[in-house]
């Protein structure tokens, strides 16, 4: 039995590492030669930083940027606050109503994107409203709202409904109970919806192709545009990663700190 079990832990554990090897080493590959002197992508011929150098002077490539993030940080902004008010509003409506308007909620998440960025696309010629960044975040907005809701309705399932409606016996306003109340409870839930929105924002391709006008690209709309493989690419692809792992161990850093820093205080 012992050596089955050994041998069990020996598969799993290999498996795991092949699995985490698989989606780990690509993105490393990137960033090795994203420091690498020559345009080759095979072999390494000398630690450089001209590639960054190249990205800087681009200025397509940093309209792009500017536009990727100014438009991922309105629709995250938006949504986060959209659904978060509408799952607290789902959470207290009866059951059926709940689980009708749950299952529309979850058809953006369940369609192909090229659904979804075909009907955004016609619902703005029918209106006549010209393609532009205003339309690009509208639709940013639109598709990331049901992953908010998503993200936070399964931690309201968990609160007590007793301890906000105590807040308001007390003498408590339903604004003083929602933001000191019903938020801090749920508070980890929203700062992930809030980062699942920002990087299906910054990620998107198909919608925003659809959405955006003629003078507007976003990251994705950029490489997808260009005729030849940029270097530069890998350069920027590896300040993405590095932004995302330090906003993640930040996310997970600051409340574990808070924490800390409540228990010694309550002791």
């Amino acid at each position: 039995m012992k050596a089955k079990k050994r041998g069990w832990r020996f598969f799993t554990s290999g498996y795991l590492i092949l699995v985490l090897a698989f989606i780990y080493l690509p993105i490393l590959y990137v960033m090795l030669f994203s420091f690498n002197d020559s345009k080759s992508m095979i072999s390494f011929s000398g630690f450089s930083l001209r590639w960054y150098e190249d990205m800087l002077e681009n200025r397509e490539m940093l309209e792009s940027i500017k536009y990727t993030v100014i438009v991922a940080l309105i629709a995250t902004g938006v949504s986060t606050v959209v659904g978060t008010v509408a799952a607290i509003g789902l959470s207290k409506a009866r059951p059926l109503v709940r689980n009708l308007i749950l299952e529309i909620n979850n058809l953006p998440v369940l369609n192909p994107d090229i659904v979804t960025a075909i009907s955004l696309m016609l619902l703005f010629l029918s209106v006549k409203i010209q393609r532009s960044i205003v339309t690009l975040t509208l639709a940013h907005i639109t598709f990331c709202i049901p992953y908010v809701i998503l993200s936070v309705m399964p931690k309201l399932r968990q609160l007590d409904d007793n301890v906000a409606e105590a807040a308001m016996d007390l003498g408590a306003t339903p604004w003083v109970a929602l933001t000191r109340v019903i938020i801090p409870q749920i508070y980890p839930a929203i700062l992930s919806g809030a980062l699942i929105a920002f990087s299906m924002s910054f990620d998107d391709f198909v919608i925003s192709f659809f959405t955006a006008g003629v003078d507007v690209q976003n990251i994705s709309m950029y490489v997808y545009s260009m005729k030849r493989f940029n270097p530069s690419v890998n350069a920027l692809s590896t300040l993405i990663v590095i932004a995302v792992t330090l906003i993640l161990v930040l996310a997970n850093l600051i409340p574990a700190l808070r924490e800390r820093k409540n228990k010694r205080e309550d002791t």
